[in-house]
């Protein structure tokens, strides 16, 4: 059952998950919190640009997909149909309102998908919370509302300048019927409370209390509880039988007090804890020296989403995470033994959930769905996603930086670089073409790119469709490598994602193969500045800014001799598997 989707998660869920087979569904969608409140409610001029799915970034637009999910609620006709219309009228034809519509019709599947045991956490911020309740009151009903869970995330900072610091996430917890799964949870007692009840220790240093264990006159005479017992007869009786009262005896748990009243010595370690409630202050974000901290920007701690799961499922349960990120739902149902659905529509995603499964000791076998694996496969991905088309392409010839479609287009989807012996880095530029029409500007478009960044070798030109001969004699054109430790090496060379599937790979320097071989790393961190590994001693090595970083191959390490400083806007583009490529030595 484990499996990993890479795709749009509606699609996935009207094809491959089926009616009430799921029995917790966890989501957190992207929700912009970082962005201007307004920017959600201004409408788009001219032609709409499609919400571009990117693995750092959340974004949201009015467009073609928006207009298809809103059109695909109003033809149910129920209820939904009616709020949904309602919100545009009033929205208008925005990112917020695109928002709202592609989370109804993913909200309606989620709901089909969920057994009558089921349940449903959605987390999100402030800046739609209000309106994400009205469609799962809509969807699941008023009297399956459960809680609206705060969250605290973060401490307070800075965003006070026209209100209180924003500290908190909300977690909407709905249950498909009033027979859904429900364990209590019991989290720490506080402090103060400790200080105050369990102010005895013992000489094994337990803290302990005195508590009743005869019965108060409010409760009323129990005649079957009054009994004498080592010359004590308490008049509306004990809270045991004879026999219990013996056993607790005989285990040196009552106290006398100098007036002759017994008491139960009970230990503050065998207790259940606190019922936890719907206020959730206990469970710390996770910071920049969290074991478990991965660099991704939504990471949420893997204590949250075990108390989620622990409060809703029972071992054997299926657990669904649509937009599962960075793959914590996933990590967390793996460790308390639940099967598991992951759907994430970025490339980057899922070979990141892939490597943190793949540290897991024991981990349970899964399957790695959507990706491409023969050439119609790729045909379709390039048709649905051009972008994450070149991310997947580029990955597939083993790019380990990515270049972010944010901003201008730079004619570079992926960067691969190699130790060139006595001339430093090398840099091989990766450019991808998922178009069915090729021509030889787009080789002569990568040559100048290549003589345009200064630090650059070679280039390598990813094409779905065969290149015409005119393009095979403009590669060939471009001489080789000036300065190369590896031998006679192409300057630029086309390779089909046909011949990459087939293994037929272009000329290349000997690159290490990533690998997740863990090494111990250091404590401290700066804060501002991350260190990231390459597999290849990097003093002196440049990358550009605002790549992103493959998880193969970079973690977040400190280590003299193997260190890449970047700035901190590559904090959300790191990974903690640390690669082996035979440097241990140098690291210690």
């Amino acid at each position: 059952m484990n499996k990993l989707f890479f795709g749009d998660n509606l699609d996935v869920l009207r094809r491959q998950v089926k009616d009430e087979s799921v029995d917790l569904v966890y989501l957190d969608p992207p929700f912009n919190s970082n962005a201007n409140y307004n920017v959600l409610f201004k409408e788009g001029a001219g032609i709409p640009s499609e919400a571009q799915a990117e693995a750092f970034r959340d974004t949201w637009s009015w467009g073609e997909s928006a207009a298809i999910a809103f059109d695909d609620v109003m033809r149910e006709g129920d209820d939904l149909a009616l709020v949904l219309r309602a919100f545009r009228a009033w929205l208008g034809d925005n990112s917020m309102m695109a928002y709202l519509a592609m989370m109804a019709v993913r909200l309606i599947e989620l709901h089909r998908a969920l057994k009558p045991t089921g349940s449903l956490y959605l987390h999100c911020d402030s800046t739609a919370s209000h309106y994400l309740k009205m469609l799962l009151d809509t969807i699941f009903g008023p009297r399956n509302y459960r809680n609206e869970i705060i969250w605290k995330r973060t401490t307070a900072h800075s965003d006070t300048k026209s209100g209180f610091s924003r500290v908190t996430d909300t977690i909407f917890f709905y249950a498909k019927s009033d027979k859904a799964t429900w364990n209590t949870q019991y989290g720490e007692h506080s402090e103060s409370y400790k200080a105050s009840h369990y102010r005895h220790v013992d000489a094994q240093r337990r803290h302990y209390r005195h508590d009743n264990i005869i019965r108060s006159q409010s409760m009323g005479p129990r005649p079957n509880l009054v009994y004498e017992y080592n010359g004590f007869t308490p008049p509306h009786g004990w809270r045991v039988v004879r026999e219990k009262l013996a056993e607790i005896d005989r285990a040196n748990r009552i106290y006398w007090s100098r007036n002759g009243v017994p008491y139960l010595i009970r230990y503050l370690d065998e207790q259940k804890g606190e019922i936890v409630d719907n206020l959730w202050t206990d469970i710390f974000p996770v910071n920049s020296q969290a074991r478990e901290r991965l660099g991704y920007p939504t990471q949420k701690p893997l204590a949250l989403l075990e108390r989620i799961l622990n409060a809703s499922s029972n071992p054997g349960d299926i657990v669904l995470d649509p937009f599962c990120g960075c793959g914590t739902s996933v990590e967390a149902a793996e460790r308390l033994n639940r099967k598991w659905i992951g759907i994430d529509v970025t490339h980057y995603a899922i070979t990141l959930i892939e490597r943190r499964l793949r540290k897991i000791e024991n981990v349970q076998k899964f399957e790695v769905s959507g990706r491409p694996t023969d050439l119609a496969g790729a045909r379709d991905l390039a048709r649905r996603d051009k972008h994450q088309f070149q991310w997947w392409a580029s990955w597939l010839l083993g790019a380990q930086t990515y270049e972010s479609k944010k901003g201008a287009d730079r004619g570079i989807d992926g960067n691969i670089y190699f130790a060139n012996g006595p001339y430093g880095f090398g840099r091989i530029i990766v450019s991808v073409k998922g178009g069915e029409h090729l021509g030889p500007a787009m080789v002569r478009e990568l040559s100048g790119v290549v003589q345009r960044e200064e630090d650059a070798n070679m280039g390598i030109l990813v094409t779905l469709a065969e290149p015409t001969k005119a393009m095979l004699s403009d590669a060939a054109g471009a001489g080789f490598v000036e300065r190369s430790a590896h031998g006679r090496l192409p300057r630029v060379q086309i390779v089909t994602v046909g011949d990459l599937l087939d293994g037929r790979y272009p000329a290349m320097p000997p690159l290490p193969p990533p690998a997740v071989t863990k090494i111990r790393t250091r404590a401290a961190r700066d804060r501002d500045q991350l260190e990231l590994l390459l597999p290849f001693d990097v003093d002196g090595l440049k990358i550009p800014s605002g790549a992103i970083l493959d998880p193969r191959y970079l973690a977040l390490v400190r280590r003299p001799g193997v260190l890449l400083r970047l700035g901190a806007q590559h904090s959300s583009e790191a990974y903690s598997d640390l690669p082996d490529y035979g440097l241990t030595q140098s690291f210690r």
